[in-house]
């Protein structure tokens, strides 16, 4: 009989390698929650109309990636292949703009999906932790977001990332930007697709990865040099302010992401230690998003960084996380009656807020002890006939081999003090 096996593209997470994931949510999240950012989670599928609207008709991810299909019901819906415009909707629909404190700072933790050509480190279901400050132009915002990835990044041990940051102008000077490029790249020796792409949205041009377009764009105007007043002090203080919290960065002038929505900052983490899928994470500021998706002007920041890409990031440079052992105290009976008594105890254990298992099914000391083992317990309680009819267990500590007898009703008690 053939079994099933999970879709092309996709992974399971399954312990013991799953709790690393854990961790690394954990530590993303940790500065956020210390920052006045609150959690939100919003459904793994939307209207397909607002991805179009708000990540960008012209983006690979629209074109070619979204997972899209039409409900009973004749709607058309996407699984969400990124966070921003789903959360955006959200708060505009709850109405948390007007509810009196701007930003609106939340974070979030989940899945996308889309269809790309699985590899190392790209799937076609990964997952984000993600934060977004909703309405506030601030560049001590833009700022904050930065320093707190960068913060979250270090808490794991990292350090072989690199923060690339550029600006990419607001709707004064970058239309000027736009029709300069478009000018550059009419000349070039393009193929169909990408002159369309040129046409509709140039900037995704800089960011193709091909070899062939890579080479023809080495004088390709730069938005820097385009950049009003406004933007360029802007930016200049998104600068000083990372560079006086300690926090270290490389201006890129060729930065520019794969969605549509973004404005001035704009900003990607990457790990020279993970090959062509060298992104860990990115983000940036997104103005016109809420006007895009129908809503008022509500200027805002965000970032997603990738879960599966850490995790990559710290095996690349050899880090090993300090997890915590999942199971403190092991409990093997060797009889009906100890099954009872010891199953009483793993239950109080657990009220009291000690990690404790039991060996289930009916098994020999020697493969109940062997389960111990694998468990990484620190201790195991052991209890037979002979042992009850004493009012004791025994009480064995696996890293010294040490055995002691114990009295019963001491047993949990004892526990707690030497698990501390």
């Amino acid at each position: 009989m053939s079994t099933f096996k999970a879709p092309k593209g996709t992974y399971d997470l399954l312990p013991p390698d799953s709790a690393k994931f854990l961790a690394v949510r954990e530590a993303i999240a940790a500065p956020l929650r210390n920052s006045g950012y609150g959690y939100i989670e919003t459904p793994g599928f939307e209207n397909v109309e607002l991805f179009a609207r708000g990540v960008g008709e012209s983006t690979d991810i629209v074109t070619k990636e979204m997972y899209v299909f039409e409900t009973k019901g004749g709607d058309r819906l996407a699984l969400r292949p990124e966070t921003t415009a789903p959360v955006l909707r959200a708060v505009l629909e709850a109405n948390l703009h007007k509810a009196g404190n701007l930003p609106v700072k939340v974070w979030y933790s989940g899945s996308q999906y889309r269809y790309e050509r699985p590899q190392k480190g790209r799937y076609r279901h990964f997952s984000q932790v993600g934060a977004e400050a909703i309405g506030a132009e601030d560049p001590a915002l833009d700022a904050e977001l930065i320093i707190l990835a960068d913060q979250a990044y270090r808490s794991l041990g990292l350090s072989n990332f690199r923060i690339l940051l550029n600006s990419l102008g607001d709707k004064e000077c970058r239309p000027v930007y736009r029709a300069a490029l478009q000018d550059f790249l009419r000349g070039l020796d393009l193929d169909e697709d990408t002159l369309r792409r040129a046409e509709i949205n140039p900037l995704r041009v800089l960011d193709d990865k091909r070899e062939s377009v890579q080479k023809q764009l080495g004088d390709a105007p730069l938005l820097r040099d385009y950049l009003c007043d406004a933007c360029k002090a802007y930016h200049e203080e998104v600068r000083e302010l990372i560079t006086a919290a300690g926090v270290s960065f490389e201006d890129d002038p060729k930065l520019v992401r794969g969605l549509d929505y973004y404005t001035r900052t704009t900003f990607e983490f990457v790990h020279d230690g993970l090959g062509s899928q060298s992104a860990v994470g990115g983000g940036g500021r997104y103005d016109g998003l809420s006007e895009m998706i129908g809503g008022p002007a509500l200027p805002s920041v965000g970032w997603a960084l990738g879960v599966d890409r850490t995790v990559l990031a710290l095996e690349a440079e050899g880090i090993e996380l300090e997890l915590p052992s999942t199971t403190s105290v092991f409990a093997v009976p060797l009889s009906e009656e100890a099954r009872r008594v010891l199953f009483a105890k793993v239950t109080e254990l657990r009220r009291n807020g000690v990690a404790a298992d039991f060996s289930f099914g009916v098994k020999g000391l020697k493969s109940a002890m062997k389960s111990a083992n694998r468990s990484g317990a620190r201790f195991a309680v052991i209890a037979g006939e002979r042992d009850l009819a004493e009012g004791v267990v025994q009480l064995k500590d696996m890293e010294s081999g040490e055995q002691v007898a114990i009295g019963v009703n001491e047993i949990v008690a004892e526990l707690e003090s030497k698990l501390g």
